[in-house]
């Protein structure tokens, strides 16, 4: 019997078998199946319900070339030819919807995050926490997530965001293409990993 009660194959979908895809076919992703993805992943704990997670979806050819420009070399081709690609952005000014977000304790917003560094680091690390259940929502779509940290980060938030927004990474998002898939490298075991205290 297993210990994960999971099923097999949605574990493989999510996490054994999912990989960065590298090409894409042709095949569009619909605001439907966004809409679907961000309605699963909503659920992403963050401390305070914060939620500073923002997502740009670029979508024209123009945003994508203006993007394009904007991508490392190697990352260039492939969120040109990407059917979506998502700019995942941590916004500095979470706090104004704490209100809502918290309703039992809307005073936390002035409590706690009253200061712009402190939102600024506290808004960086939960909105990276609900980026990772970003990609894994977009896994259960039955698409393939290819996040990426190779771009002129000062260039996209000037670009497609502002300065109360943050770029944390751009996802190109499709059906995997043709080779799309490099080997997969190893990992880490278990106890390399986890320690007992």
């Amino acid at each position: 019997m297993s210990e994960l009660t999971l099923h097999p194959a949605a574990q493989d979908l999510l996490f054994r078998e999912a990989r960065t895809a590298n090409t894409f076919t042709a095949e569009p992703v619909t605001e439907a199946q966004i809409q679907a993805v961000y309605d699963l992943v909503k659920y992403a704990p963050t401390a305070f319900n914060q939620s500073p997670l923002r997502v740009v979806l670029v979508r024209s050819d123009e945003g994508r070339e203006r993007l394009g420009e904007l991508m490392d070399e190697g990352n260039r081709a492939k969120t040109l030819a990407a059917p979506l690609v998502a700019i995942l952005a941590a916004d500095n000014e979470f706090h104004e919807e704490l209100p809502a977000l918290l309703p039992h304790f809307p005073q936390a917003a002035d409590l706690f995050f009253a200061d712009r560094p402190v939102r600024e680091e506290s808004a960086y690390l939960n909105a990276a926490l609900q980026a990772a259940y970003f990609i894994l929502g977009v896994r259960a779509a039955g698409l393939a997530a290819g996040p990426m940290t190779g771009f002129d980060f000062p260039g996209v938030q000037k670009e497609f965001l502002d300065d109360d927004h943050t770029p944390l990474m751009v996802v190109n998002i499709g059906r995997p293409g043709p080779d799309a898939w490099y080997p997969r490298s190893p990992r880490l075991a278990y106890d390399q990993v986890v320690t007992t205290a």
